[in-house]
């Protein structure tokens, strides 16, 4: 199951899980109110059967689905593709990768500007919402096999830090102060 916690910023190699001297966890409900992402459990291995992922599908309107490789023996110039996803930036569209093998780490700002590590692994689905700034690492073990989910065509760019002037962007921050409220409020 996805695993989140608060990283230090130790220059270390950014494979390694890089929690705080003291580590300190953040619980999944809190991660979906301080950033927006979502997460989901899945079977990797029969998830077409279980039908969690069609309905997931369904209702975020999702109609393209990809899979990607991330390892050396699989990846057309991996090192330099490791170095474009740990480079902090953000999308237009949505986020959403389903880990069927492997693993790595999703990398989100909180609404402090604070770094959250998020570990994946076989069974996860992560959907990060368009506009929040992020990173992605494999972990030492140097693969991960997912799917990829786009809503029409996929899209890919990303938008390097800083970005705060893109409209979404802004989306993201107004709505980060909504749920921001509505948690004080709940």
């Amino acid at each position: 199951m996805v695993r989140a916690w608060y990283m230090d910023d130790s220059p270390d190699d950014q494979r390694l899980e890089h929690h705080l001297a003291t580590p300190k966890f953040v619980p999944l409900d809190d991660l979906g109110r301080n950033t927006g992402v979502l997460c989901f459990k899945l079977d990797p291995k029969k998830y077409e059967q279980e039908g969690k992922l069609s309905a997931i599908k369904k209702e975020r309107g999702y109609n393209y689905m990809d899979v990607i490789q991330v390892t050396p023996e699989k990846m057309h110039n991996y090192e330099d593709m490791i170095k474009v996803f740990f480079r902090e930036h953000l999308h237009t569209d949505e986020e959403i990768r389903f880990v069927t093998e492997g693993s790595g780490y999703f990398d989100v700002r909180d609404h402090e500007d604070r770094w959250i590590r998020v570990e994946t692994t076989p069974g996860d689905m992560i959907i990060l919402p368009a506009g929040i700034y992020h990173r992605f690492t494999l972990d030492s073990k140097n693969y991960i096999k997912a799917l990829r989910l786009f809503k029409d065509e996929p899209v890919w760019t990303p938008y390097n830090r800083p970005a705060d002037d893109m409209d979404i962007r802004k989306t993201y921050l107004s709505q980060q102060t909504e749920r921001s409220v509505d948690s004080a409020c709940s």
